[in-house]
């Protein structure tokens, strides 16, 4: 992890790229000597500090770390925040695109500033009359070429697939101005970096604002935001390179104008661990597979389909949701009487170890750069394998039907279900905090991101709304092990609950002792009272144009 009193040193090598401004590639074994570690260094000791934000020191159950608050109340200190900036451009219009670009456009309005926000995009990209709807056109300069975007702009906040960042970041930073900002919203590309041996070029700033969620939740509570003050996703925040001396203002004030509550440090190279990782469990995959394992245990034990769907899914996306999201998961648990306390108990403790095991494997092989080039490669195989659809099988069929019929304050909150979804929740957790993330970052990449950002869309409409409105690397990872938690869940968990074997009083010792529940505590007296509204079938409300998608697409990235 790079040392933060030398952010901008390089080790010098072989250019990777043609031009003056280039990569570089650093000695292979040093690269190889790092992604050999896969426990990250406790990111409390980074100290950001920033000449316009004032920071606060908050207490995360038994750490101590610094976060900026967010709010509209803040817009006013923007203009100094990105003095000298004139040009942002957003790079591509995936999931994150379209939310960040509109909300640095309305944030910088409110804010009085003359900033411009322009959209970089492939002539022929059919994201192109997606980003004219939303008002970014090439009249007005606010649409162009993606390069002529690049070699304009002060600041780059690129936003493309991370598949398309591996092929094209040679390119990038060859277009970039000296002393212009490099912005990424997620550590990926520092990970295919270490895996080719290549550093940043030492004239640019590089910095990281990384929301914990997926965009369109990032669009919708921003707008929520516009009547409710603060109300937003959280984002995690790093300086990786600071060659102007104004980089941290730049993340901080990038954090405040995309609408985050609250902002939280870290680096690049925890970042992609935890979020790919976390995207992985019990974000998406996890979920995914933990919902189709037990509807299957449960119309096996009679349910009618109907009834199953909602023991399993709605229990998890309407009532566990929105007690973990103000209680915690030890709130659901001290919600039950004694007798389905022992029904949790006994989910509980069957799921615990198993999701440990996935959980321990999705996390070294992110570490180590595996899960990277599996995502690299699945892209490369788009032209011939694009991603299928997640939501066509008969239970996400009877999906429909009980939306359709649901009854909210009727959903019920199950007992096994409860046990079982916190299981896979605390794997996450667990394997965050033994590999030495901060509770900042484990509380939001495992916890906070999937109810506050992605269950209620899973809610809504299912879940292919919910995977397929995030990142390519998300469904891909989601498709990849969502059926690895549904095996073992399957074969070892349930097994041992109906051979009687579940039982394990310390596990459950383990739990309800957890140091996370008080470090959730701390995250809800930050949490905005304000709870994400999106539309289910037949309501457009935050999908659309630069929103929610309904449609799904994945194409190869383009050189």
């Amino acid at each position: 992890m790079m040392a933060m009193k030398a952010p901008s040193a390089v080790i010098r090598g072989q250019p990777l790229s043609m031009g003056k401004h280039m990569a570089v590639v650093r000695p292979r074994f040093a690269a190889q000597s790092r992604r050999m570690c896969a426990r990250v260094s406790a990111v409390v000791q980074f100290d950001y500090d920033t000449k316009v934000f004032k920071k606060e020191l908050v207490q995360f159950a038994d750490t101590e770390e610094y976060i900026y608050r967010g709010g509209r109340d803040k817009f006013n200190l923007l203009p100094e925040a990105f003095k000298g900036i004139k040009q942002v451009g957003v790079i591509g219009w995936g999931s994150q695109a379209p939310a960040q670009a509109q909300n640095l456009r309305d944030s910088f309005t409110e804010a009085g500033m003359d900033v411009k926000v322009t959209i970089g995009l492939r002539p022929n990209s059919p994201s192109c009359e997606e980003a004219r709807q939303v008002g970014f056109t090439e009249e007005d300069g606010t649409l162009g070429e993606v390069f002529d975007v690049i070699s304009k702009s002060d600041m780059v906040i690129l936003l493309i697939s991370d598949a398309a960042q591996s092929r094209l970041y040679p390119r990038i930073l060859a277009a970039m101005k000296p002393g212009a900002t490099l912005g990424l919203s997620h550590g990926f590309l520092l990970g295919v970096m270490q895996n080719e041996g290549a550093e940043f070029r030492d004239d640019i700033n590089v910095i990281l604002v990384a929301p914990k969620g997926m965009g369109p939740s990032v669009r919708r509570l921003y707008e929520q935001g516009k009547s409710v003050n603060g109300a937003g996703i959280n984002a995690s925040f790093a300086v990786h390179q600071d060659a102007t001396g104004t980089a941290s203002d730049l993340a901080v004030g990038w954090a405040i104008a995309v609408g985050a509550p609250f902002a939280f440090c870290t680096t690049l190279e925890s970042e992609y661990k935890s979020d790919i990782y976390g995207e992985r469990c019990c974000i998406l995959g996890g979920v995914h597979g933990a919902v189709e394992s037990l509807f299957r245990r449960y119309t096996r034990q009679g349910m009618s389909d109907e009834e199953a769907f909602r023991e399993s899914v709605e229990c998890i996306t309407g009532p566990l949701t929105r007690i973990i999201s103000r209680d915690g998961m030890i709130g659901v648990y001290e919600q039950f009487n004694d007798a389905d306390k022992k029904i949790f108990e006994e989910a509980y403790a069957a799921s615990f170890g198993p999701a440990m095991d996935i959980c321990y494997e999705i996390y070294e092989d992110v570490a180590c750069g595996n899960e990277i080039k599996s995502v690299v490669n699945a892209v490369e195989r788009f032209d011939k394998f694009p991603m299928g659809k997640i939501d066509q099988t008969h239970m996400w069929q009877v999906g429909k039907k009980v939306r359709a019929e649901r009854v909210e304050k009727d959903i019920p909150i199950n007992p096994f279900t409860a046990g079982v979804y916190i299981a896979v929740m605390m794997a996450t957790v667990q394997t965050l905090s033994d590999k030495g993330h901060p509770y900042s970052e484990i509380c939001n990449e495992s916890i906070i991101e999937a109810v506050d950002s992605l269950n209620p869309y899973m809610h809504a409409r299912g879940v292919a709304f919910m995977v397929d409105n995030c990142s390519y690397t998300a469904r891909l990872g989601s498709r990849k092990w969502a059926p690895r938690f549904d095996y073992v869940l399957d074969q070892q968990a349930y097994v041992a609950v109906d051979n009687g074997s579940a039982k394990n009083d310390e596990v459950i010792s383990q739990f309800k002792s957890h140091s996370v529940h008080k470090a959730l505590a701390s995250c809800a007296e930050m949490r905005p009272p304000v709870d994400i509204s999106v539309g289910g079938e037949g309501d457009d409300t935050g999908v659309g144009a630069g929103g929610a998608r309904t449609e799904y697409r994945s194409t190869v990235a383009s050189q």
